[in-house]
């Protein structure tokens, strides 16, 4: 049973930067299509970007391409959302969610992931 451990929210100004980690407890993360999910006061869960298994392919969706990205660190076992330009729209509980073996393609939505996190707040506020 994986299970996921999630780090970096908190409170930051718009136009401010965060950096959210999603860690395992076993090795071998790498295997996983990782999902970011977000999920604002009121409105439904979304999804946010995701990464393949193996590396390779990552998507985002239009409401934050150019500002956040997604990666890997092999070597820590982890994987990254680096968020900047954050404007008050990006407030949310932000989940990690983990899918082995498969292409984000695949992935269409939240049903598809099998581990998740328990969430972290973020909330771009001045």
């Amino acid at each position: 049973q994986l299970q996921l451990v999630e780090s970096g929210g908190g409170l930051v100004q718009p136009g401010g930067s965060l950096r959210l980690s999603c860690g395992a407890s076993a090795f071998g993360l790498y295997y996983y299509a990782i999902g970011w999910f977000r999920q604002a006061p009121g409105k439904e869960r979304e999804g946010v970007s995701c990464i393949s298994s193996r590396g390779g392919t990552t998507i985002y969706a239009d409401s934050v391409k150019g500002r956040f990205t997604i990666s890997r660190d092999n070597a820590k076992n982890t994987v990254s959302l680096q968020m900047n330009s954050l404007t008050p729209e990006d407030t949310g509980v932000y989940y990690c969610a983990a899918q082995i073996y498969r292409d984000c393609s695949e992935l269409r939505g939240s049903t598809d992931y099998a581990y998740w996190t328990q969430g972290t707040q973020v909330t771009v506020s001045s």
